[in-house]
């Protein structure tokens, strides 16, 4: 019997998400106890030096609004001693770690559309960090799920997820795939300072999948994407300086800056304008009362950016329900944050309702995408 050929419409939907949270959590009493027992040590070796401050739980959740953040690897994180995840490296024949989690996000975002990988033309490997610089990620994650076709990878730090859907969606429309995974495996433990006060508190781990697809293939429930942007300003506000150059200058090696680094203040202060603008401007372009949105799905960094955020697009404080919050449970995940939060807090949604899952961040770089539900 001769398959039915779909004719494409070129109008990019989102199908389905999935998420991979890792089954270790540890909450601000922990990392309080740990970083300060850091702090002792350290103040103990050192009674000539400007003594370490402690944290406190009070600190971290009026600074942040965090309360606890999931990890691959909680032991070591919490060993004074240590301060960092153990992860061993695994043999070339073995799946990577974060190819690992990638696929059991993108697998659960297959099941839920109803989909065989064999039906994905592409996979995007999205994220801030990748575990190393080639084979890419994304054909790990491609060879792993028995996907045909093609992937790379894409860094744009914690934007990376919202570059990732309007590339598919740009892919869609042009007629060059009728499905595409967008993966976003952050594994941001390995990447955070644990012995610094001002961020030892930011970042967790989890994985992210969004499957983007022709409106024509879609399951009856999906997402149509209204719109996309992206936006990009050079800073040094938010820095890592990690990478392969460091062996040609080893005076540099294991210094700070080779880990996260951050201005909090200055970010703050510069972002929060910079996407409530690019939101109030994307919003007119495609003809969208900001105040009637349903939802916002806002990056997961900062409550006090979301709270300023959403309150300059809805014109009003939003409540938990107009922009729910993953952010207390899961810490920064980055690219994920957003995510996390439409996958989490989508599904009541009634038919019609429209929303903005927003990303920013590193870069600057900032994206949104604009959605509306179909049932």
């Amino acid at each position: 019997m001769q398959e039915t050929q779909v004719m494409l419409t070129g109008r990019p939907v989102i199908s389905a998400t999935g998420l991979f949270t890792p089954p270790e959590s540890i909450t601000n009493e922990e990392l309080v106890a740990s970083f300060n027992a850091y702090v002792d040590r350290h103040n103990a070796a050192h009674p000539e030096a400007e003594p370490l401050a402690y944290s406190s739980v009070e600190f971290i959740e009026k600074a942040s609004g965090i309360k606890a953040r999931h990890v691959m690897s909680k032991a070591p994180i919490l060993d004074p001693d240590t301060m960092c995840p153990r992860l061993p490296e695994r043999p070339n024949d073995e799946l990577s770690v974060m190819a690992e989690i990638g696929v059991a996000a993108a697998r659960q975002a297959l099941e839920r559309a109803g989909r065989k990988p064999e039906d994905v033309d592409a996979v995007l490997c999205a994220a801030s960090n990748m575990q190393r610089a080639y084979p890419a990620m994304a054909i790990e994650i491609q060879q792993a799920l028995g996907i045909e076709g093609f992937g790379f990878d894409m860094n744009v730090a914690c934007s990376s997820a919202t570059f990732g859907i309007q590339t598919a969606a740009d892919y869609v429309r042009a007629g060059n795939a009728k499905s595409v995974l967008v993966v976003s495996p952050e594994i941001t433990s390995g990447h955070l300072n644990w012995r610094d006060r001002d961020s030892h508190f930011i970042f967790g781990d989890v994985a992210t999948a969004v499957l983007v697809e022709d409106a024509a293939i879609a399951p009856a429930q999906h997402w149509d994407i209204l719109g996309t942007r992206l936006k990009t300003v050079f800073s040094n506000n938010i820095r890592n300086n990690f990478g392969f150059l460091n062996r040609a200058a080893p005076e540099g090696e294991g210094t700070p800056d080779k880990l996260f680094v951050q201005e909090g203040r200055k970010v703050f202060k510069e972002v929060v304008p910079m996407v409530a603008q690019m939101i109030l401007e994307e919003a007119d372009r495609l003809g969208i009362d900001p105040a009637a949105l349903r939802r916002l799905w806002l990056h997961q960094a900062n409550a006090g950016m979301n709270r300023l955020i959403s309150h300059k697009v809805l014109g009003h404080e939003a409540s938990e329900d107009e922009s729910p919050t993953v952010l207390d449970t899961y810490g920064n995940t980055s690219s994920a944050g957003s995510i996390i939060a439409f996958h989490q807090h989508s599904d009541d949604l009634a038919l019609g309702d429209t929303g903005l899952i927003c990303s920013f961040g590193a870069g600057y770089s900032a994206g949104t995408v604009f959605v509306r539900k179909v049932a």
